[in-house]
């Protein structure tokens, strides 16, 4: 069989000017959930990102509240709501970062008691990967503490763990 030049011609531009959907990559999605908008458009930064399935949500200080637990408790209850602003759940949180306003490891340990009680509050089940941080300083000067997690969409619906049952 032999080939018109103009068809081999066309075939090839088609090809090489079609991307493929796939190829393209997953869409990157920008949110701020309500009264988190100035966060975008004053300080440049997004409080939630979702890529595909895949959903980082920002630092969220722990501003709100009249002592440490109340404090950290208002922060996961927004880390929710950030989370829910992507389509995604806590059930979803495959890593939890978080940052404590800390001197030392005595008081870095004072601090993050009343965040450990909230977080068996919000994660009951298969917990996801954590690490606390104990730093001198956030940009919220009233912040306790601060939050940060990652997120994979529908992920806690078919999550197991597979960890040894615990040591009496």
């Amino acid at each position: 069989m032999r080939w018109c030049p103009a068809v081999v011609l066309c075939l090839a531009g088609a090809c090489a000017g079609s991307v493929r959907a796939d190829e393209a990559g997953p869409a990157r999605v920008h949110l701020a959930p309500p009264g988190w908008e100035s966060s975008y458009h004053e300080l440049h930064y997004s409080p939630v990102v979702r890529i595909g399935d895949r959903v980082i949500v920002s630092g969220i200080p722990a501003v709100e509240g009249a002592d440490d637990e109340a404090k950290a408790r208002w922060a996961f209850a927004e880390l929710e709501r950030h989370l829910r602003s992507a389509g995604a759940g806590l059930e979803d949180v495959i890593e939890l970062q978080s940052f404590h306003v800390a001197a030392d490891h005595a008081e870095f340990r004072r601090r993050i008691a009343p965040v450990l009680k909230v977080h068996r509050e919000f994660f009951q089940r298969h917990y996801p990967a954590w690490t606390a941080v104990a730093t001198g300083a956030l940009y919220s000067k009233d912040a306790s503490m601060e939050l940060r997690a990652e997120a994979v969409v529908g992920s806690g619906r078919r999550a197991r763990a597979e960890v040894a049952p615990p040591v009496e």
